[in-house]
Formats: structure tokens, C-alpha cells, sequence
């Protein structure tokens, strides 16, 4: 399950599809440098999105049983 305090990098480590989630939220910047030590929570406030939501959407989207 992923959490805001888990890092970019290991985000994306544990589940490339993340970057897709990211991306359509407007996190565009994932591949920089910066962007792999960030938590979740930080890259999201600076990107002006509510970490809590953001946090909701990628479970849904990585972890959703269909």
C-alpha cells in the first residue's frame, strides 16, 4: 500500500505504474533528480495537490482488485 511518506523513487521502484498516476495528477517532473527523494507528500503540496487524495488514487489505481 503506498502512503504519503513513502518516496518517489520507491514508489516508482515498487510500481511503475505509478508514473502514470503522477502524470495525470501533473506531476511531470518524476524523472528528475529531486523528485527520487521526495515523499509523496511533498512532491504533492509543492504541485498543489491534496496528498491525502493523491495518496487514495494511486491505491485505487495500483492495488484495486477488478
Amino acid at each position: 500500500m503506498v502512503d504519503k511518506d513513502m518516496l518517489i523513487g520507491d514508489l516508482i521502484r515498487q510500481d511503475e505504474r505509478a508514473v502514470q498516476v503522477l502524470a495525470q495528477v501533473g506531476m511531470n517532473c518524476i524523472g528528475c533528480a529531486s523528485a527520487e527523494g521526495e515523499t509523496i507528500e511533498e512532491a504533492a503540496l509543492e504541485h498543489g495537490i491534496d496528498p491525502v487524495l493523491l495518496v487514495r488514487k494511486l491505491n485505487l489505481h495500483l492495488y484495486q482488485k477488478i
